[in-house]
């Protein structure tokens, strides 16, 4: 039976008493971690060197500063808002930023917040750079002691859901146990905020050693904000929505990329017209193009998509409400079969109605939208449900492989990249240095299983250029000094210009499909470096059509599309109000225009000479409305030019 505790410090005290002086402690990633728990062990220990510490795991998620200037006028009331005034940061991250973790404290971590800790060298020595797959076998390796993890409780019941994080927790169990070695000691911490999500999410009975189910009051999850969605973003994840095939399975990832992909899922169903006049403004002749022919197609989901994604997130929520998600599948291979091959009878399909699920995921994150969505889902739909470990979602092999290949039909896995070389190969999670943006996650187990399902695609989206610096860079490089997916497994890349098939294909093949979709600035310079090394022949010439590679002539094809709300900022919904939001492009602008030192004086300029119209209710929402001193004046004259500038019809 577990021991209950109510009171954090008590928990700890029966914890410590009972583990080793030199602790390893694995937490979930994301959302699962329980951080007052993780808080209090770290103040205990860091002023205690006998105590030695390392602590595993991933994704400690932490809201960012408000910084200075008008960031901080913008974000410090905004954070207030999103997170709380209570939610409580992780002491250890702190910690990392500083590169302030004492000697006898490690923290190792295999998938960091998305470039936070670029600068810390602590964080970057003590990276491990894993396939999410292979976490379970590697703190098995580590001998840890003791594992932490949020949970839900049932309503009214006694039950706990994993919720959140049924990826890693049991596979670490029993990776320990294969090896002979001691159960880890199991730690719960029951969070009411959490939805309960029950079926394959409940832990076993007895599962947990410790339960704390602290008092109140709760501090908020962590919500994600929702961000803009631009004009390269959805030409990417329209271009993206043509590879899909109805009554396939769909995989994505997460970021304006993945919005801007389930926004045009969604119009594809519920406005078919609509989304082929999006589409003949992008390239009039995309229906034909081959991975569109062979591979997608354009119309309304009949039969619908099955979701089988590491992480569920706000788009699946969406693909959900519109009926884009409704392939429901069963764990019974025979069945399955026998709906491949269509020999089903009328109690086969009465079953799947009733036990299929169409959505699996291993871990969750979103917004608080999100969060109230898992928590208030009607029972029949929440069944539909299925939170997994990771060893079932993100590979074939090690469970039941003839299973998962039946209901994984079609598959289709979307993920984002940096950058991308003409010969193929994706930079995903690290700079050519060396040092970590994010990490591999389970990028490399998508696209390897998009080469082991008959009739499934890779497809990795990025941007085609980079603000750096105060200029524009290229995103589809010659070559990079950091790989995160080879060359020989390179498939479908998408860009804000096109669609680039390199399956199969040659190097010179391979060159040109990828300069067709590069920007117009730098595809001469791709090509004569590849002429260079011999992989494309001297007398090549790019297409007149290639030139139409412009943001200009992007931002014109989709400009009425924008306008008259068919791809709207924020496609998911928004956490920001609507003077916060037309402060979020203005500030945007803001922080692009003034880069380079040029620019600075330029703005400067502009804004001391300019008359723009106020914009009192954004003064106001920036607390610059009546101000006193210079400073401040000039911040709202800075702020009424980038209004003035970022100012919509719509």
């Amino acid at each position: 039976m577990a021991l209950h505790f109510t009171d954090v410090e008590a928990a700890l005290d029966h914890l410590l008493a009972r583990l080793p002086a030199g602790l390893r402690v694995a937490a979930p990633l994301g959302l699962g971690k329980p951080h007052r728990l993780l808080n209090a062990l770290y103040a205990r220990v860091e002023a205690d060197p006998s105590r030695p510490l390392h602590l595993y795991t991933a994704l400690s998620l932490d809201p960012p500063s408000p910084g200075k200037g008008l960031q901080a006028r913008f974000l410090g009331p905004f954070l207030a808002r999103h997170f709380g005034e209570d939610f409580p940061r992780l002491a250890y991250v702190q910690a990392m930023k500083r590169d302030a973790l004492p000697a006898h404290i490690e923290v190792e971590e295999f998938y960091l917040q998305s470039g936070a800790l670029l600068d810390s060298a602590q964080t970057q020595r003590r990276y491990a750079s894993l396939n999410y797959t292979h976490v379970a076998a590697a703190l098995a390796a580590r001998q840890v002691h003791l594992i932490t993890q949020k949970v839900a409780r049932e309503p009214g019941g006694d039950r706990l859901s994993f919720s959140c994080n049924t990826d890693l927790t049991a596979d670490t169990v029993d990776a320990h146990l294969a090896r002979g070695l001691p159960r880890p000691l199991l730690v719960a911490e029951i969070d009411p905020q959490l939805p309960w999500l029950g079926g394959s999410a409940v832990a076993p009975d007895g599962f947990f050693d410790v339960v704390i189910d602290p008092p109140g009051p709760h501090p908020s999850l962590f919500g994600l904000p929702r961000q803009p969605v631009g004009d390269a973003d959805y030409a990417i994840g329209l271009y993206a929505s043509t590879l899909v095939r109805d009554g396939g399975t769909l995989q994505i990832g997460i970021g304006a990329l993945a919005d801007a992909l389930c926004h045009a899922l969604v119009l594809r169903h519920t406005d078919n017209a609509r989304y082929r006049q999006v589409l003949a403004a992008l390239d009039p002749d995309l229906e034909s193009h081959p991975a569109v022919r062979d591979s997608g197609g354009l119309g309304p989901f009949e039969v619908g998509l099955y979701g089988c994604s590491e992480m569920i997130n706000e788009g699946f929520k969406r693909l959900v409400e519109t009926g884009v998600i409704r392939r429901k599948v069963v764990d019974d291979a025979a069945l399955m079969r026998r709906l491949a091959d269509g020999t089903a009878n009328l109690g086969d399909h009465a079953r799947l109605e009733r036990d299929g699920e169409y959505l699996h995921g291993a871990f969750y994150l979103g917004s608080p939208d999100f969060y109230a969505w898992l928590r208030d889902l009607p029972e029949v739909q929440c069944r539909a449900i299925g939170m997994r470990r990771i060893g079932e979602v993100n590979q074939l092999y090690g469970g039941d492989e003839g299973l998962e290949r039946l209901q994984r039909r079609d598959a289709r896995f979307f993920n984002s990249c940096m950058m991308a070389t003409a010969l193929g190969a994706a930079v995903s999670d690290a700079l050519e240095d060396g040092r970590v943006v994010s990490g591999v996650g389970g990028q490399y187990n998508f696209v390897a299983m998009a080469h082991a399902l008959p009739d499934a695609r890779s497809v990795l989206m990025l941007r085609s250029t980079r603000e750096a610096h105060g200029r524009s860079e290229s995103n589809v490089r010659w070559n990079y000094g950091h790989a995160t997916i080879p060359r020989h497994l390179r498939d479908l890349y998408v860009d804000e210009y096109g669609i680039a098939d390199l399956r199969h294909a040659s190097d010179e093949d391979c060159v040109v499909a990828m300069a067709g979709i590069a920007d117009a600035r730098w595809q001469a310079g791709l090509l004569d470096a590849a002429k260079a090394a011999r992989k494309l022949r001297g007398d090549f010439a790019a297409p007149p059509r290639w030139q139409h590679n412009t943001p200009q002539r992007l931002g014109q094809s989709l400009a009425p599309f924008r306008r008259d709300g068919t791809l709207p900022d924020y496609p998911l919904g928004s956490d920001f109000t609507a003077v916060e939001q037309r402060l979020v492009r203005a500030l945007a602008w803001l922080q692009a225009s003034t880069a380079t030192t040029s620019g600075k004086l330029r703005i400067a300029w502009q804004a001391l000479t300019a008359t723009p119209g106020r914009d009192d209710e954004a003064l106001r929402r920036m607390d610059l409305h009546a101000g006193a001193g210079a400073g401040t004046w000039f911040q709202a004259r800075l702020l009424g030019l980038a209004l003035a500038r970022t100012a919509r019809d719509h």
